[in-house]
């Protein structure tokens, strides 16, 4: 993770000392400003040392997550208080002030983002939501009205390991308590590589649904972000299909199944994960994963990354409602709006075009255990004919 950017940390963490240095410090003794200097010297340390670890995210993440800690209780605020700082210097040359209310401003944000820094690190990432939904089309067969489907998506689980396992367990716990007809998992299971699930399998085996549990793959799915060879990550991908289907799930790769109800049924579809084509895989193939489908079939598709939902099944048309993750609603949230709404793109909750409809969960853990506001959830969606 650090590997891929290490001098745009290194400059969050050098800046702002460098400001505050030729501003404030400057002026004390060498021992008073080495002192200062000295948590950046820490961080730096780390940078370094992160830097050359080879996979996105290492095989034990506690330095890393001890780092990124660090990076928002000392170097974020410094940031943010330089910037405040700097501003307040122009509105003190425009408005020929001799104070500056930058610094102000600064010193009172800073408590805030220790709160909403720690708040989601220890308290917000380990809350669970039980989001109930209902979704009403006059296409869906009327022997399906009231079906009830349970989603999650992005556990990330190898964030779950050790003495974070109890709160996968819940979350499997509060699935099974809603009795659903169906479970469908929307991708992400693993952070990097299959053996993040290994210490899992039985808790997820433990999924129970009338119909069974569905789910598709996510970026993070197909071993992409573990440095090793082309056929490694192959085969790292072949084993996590394995696991999951070990587990009693149907991964459903560019294909579907049809759930019966009496004379009537449904297309329980799901497509390869579908991205940019650059940072994130795009194999979807709707033609292939809705071949034989009739046209006036309900169709529930599920596809993991909710930008495919423009590109390609849209423009397919057949597909009434899609189940979406990727997202996470950023793991961040003020008041009901994450900054991640301003790429202007399809993030949280639901959208629809004509009669095409989008649901996208904001998933239940992350590869970074933090959550404020977008907190971890699983959806109960109620079908409803009219």
């Amino acid at each position: 993770m650090i590997a891929r950017a290490p001098y745009l940390f290194l400059l969050l963490i050098i800046i702002p000392d460098l400001y505050f240095d030729l501003h404030y410090w400057r002026k004390h003794s060498k021992p008073y400003r080495l002192l200062h200097w000295l948590p950046s010297a820490v961080l730096v340390t780390l940078t370094l040392i992160l830097t050359y670890e080879k996979d996105f995210i290492p095989d034990d993440p506690t330095l890393l997550y001890i780092y990124l800690l660090l990076l928002g209780l000392v170097a974020v605020p410094k940031m943010i208080f330089m910037l405040f700082s700097i501003i307040g210097v122009g509105f003190c040359k425009i408005f020929h002030s001799k104070r500056n209310y930058g610094n102000l401003l600064g010193l009172l944000t800073v408590p805030v983002l220790w709160f909403i820094l720690l708040y989601g690190s220890f308290v917000g990432f380990q809350k669970l939501e039980v989001n109930r939904q209902t979704y009403t089309s006059s296409d869906l067969p009327a022997a399906f009205n009231g079906y009830k489907i349970v989603l999650f998506s992005d556990a990330h689980i190898g964030t779950y390991n050790g003495s974070r396992q109890w709160m996968l367990q819940r979350a499997i716990d509060s699935i099974n308590a809603q009795h659903p007809d169906m479970i469908v998992y929307t991708g992400d299971l693993q952070n990097i590589q299959p053996k993040d699930i290994y210490e899992h399998v039985d808790i997820l085996s433990s999924l129970k649904a009338k119909d069974g549990v569905f789910s598709v793959l996510g970026n993070h799915d197909y071993a992409k972000y573990v440095e090793c060879s082309e056929a490694q990550k192959v085969a790292n991908c072949r084993e996590t299909i394995s696991l999951e289907k070990q587990m009693g799930w149907t991964v459903l790769l560019n294909g579907h199944r049809i759930i019966q109800r009496g004379k009537d049924h449904l297309i329980i579809a799901g497509m390869e994960n579908d991205g940019d084509g650059k940072r994130f895989p795009q194999l979807g193939n709707i033609n292939k994963t809705l071949k034989g489908v009739k046209d006036n079939d309900f169709i529930l598709m599920l596809e993991h990354d909710p930008s495919s939902w423009r590109r390609k099944i849209i423009p397919d048309g057949r597909a009434q409602l899609t189940l979406s993750g990727h997202t996470h609603n950023m793991q961040f949230s003020l008041f009901g709006w994450s900054p991640i709404s301003l790429t202007g793109r399809e993030t949280n909750g639901w959208y629809t075009e004509n009669s095409q409809s989008l649901f996208i969960t904001a998933g239940l853990g992350g590869l970074i255990p933090f959550r404020f506001g977008a907190t971890g959830e699983i959806v109960v969606l109620t079908l409803k004919s009219n």
